[in-house]
């Protein structure tokens, strides 16, 4: 189990991309706090600056860079990884977590079908193939987390591009730590972080206020770090409104679709939402 404390720690480097807002920025102010210099990658100018603001007040002008980057982009995160580099030395944490998340339907626009799928799918591989082999090569312990989602496992009906690109990184991530599990002397770890509702710039549509129901970046980011700290793979989140055991017979009927020979999706067919009322209410 990696020892987390070898890795928040003062002198190390925390890389953070989607980092000017929301769960990249709460994450970004704990690894400042901890005394760690912090990079954080994001498009916008102004919000990309403000929030380095924010994580000077924190952890000093010293430790803090803030990127402009589109992930969607290789050569982006490649010139990202230089900056990085040149500053900091070495980087022992990248989070993955720029997402964006306009509505797709089967035969919507292709723009935002490229558009999902190359910042929430390829900004993970690329970020996680630019950075993974350096930071196993200075051979300190470190971690990748990256952030995929709910809709990627149970896959609702409504935003199918958002949902692929959600699965592929569970996929991506899953092999990946097998990958670097079995790496001999490697001393990296990833992680996939699985939000429930969280209030965001993402999630939050016309709401200026946090719905009950939600819980705020900053409890996502102390369960995030309290399930590192057990070594946990899956970062199952839970919010004010879905208990765990909730998300895990969601989770478990999903899969049960092709074990049971169910129709896809069986949790919103007519046909069965009887069954998926019981089956969500057994003792």
């Amino acid at each position: 189990m990696t020892n987390i404390q070898e890795i928040f720690k003062t002198s190390n480097v925390a890389v953070i991309t989607g980092g000017a807002s929301g769960i990249g920025l709460a994450a970004a102010k704990y690894f400042a706090g901890r005394g760690m210099s912090v990079t954080i990658a994001d498009l916008g100018g102004d919000r990309l600056a403000d929030a380095a603001n924010e994580l000077k007040a924190i952890g000093g002008e010293e430790n803090v860079m803030a990127v402009e980057t589109d992930v969607a982009s290789r050569d982006s995160l490649e010139a990202l990884e230089r900056a990085v580099l040149q500053r900091f030395g070495r980087v022992h944490v990248l989070m993955n977590n720029a997402g964006i998340g306009p509505e797709t339907s089967i035969f919507s626009p292709q723009a935002n079908w490229d558009n999902i799928l190359a910042v929430n799918l390829m900004g993970v591989i690329n970020g996680t193939r630019t950075f993974g082999p350096k930071m196993l090569s200075h051979g300190e312990p470190g971690l990748i987390i990256n952030t995929g989602s709910k809709q990627g496992i149970t896959t609702p009906p409504g935003n199918p591009a958002y949902n692929i690109s959600k699965a592929g990184v569970k996929v991506f991530t899953e092999a990946l730590q097998h990958e670097l599990r079995n790496t001999e002397g490697g001393k990296i770890s990833a992680h996939l972080l699985i939000p429930g509702f969280v209030f965001t710039g993402l999630t939050k549509g016309d709401r200026a206020e946090k719905p009950a129901a939600a819980w705020t970046p900053e409890q996502t980011v102390d369960f995030m770090v309290e399930s590192l700290e057990r070594g946990d793979f899956y970062i199952l989140c839970p919010d004010n409104d879905v208990a765990r055991l909730v998300d895990e017979r969601r989770m478990a009927w999903a899969a049960g679709d092709i074990i049971e020979n169910r129709p896809p999706l069986s949790r919103w067919h007519k046909d069965y939402a009887d069954k998926f009322k019981a089956f969500l209410e057994q003792k």
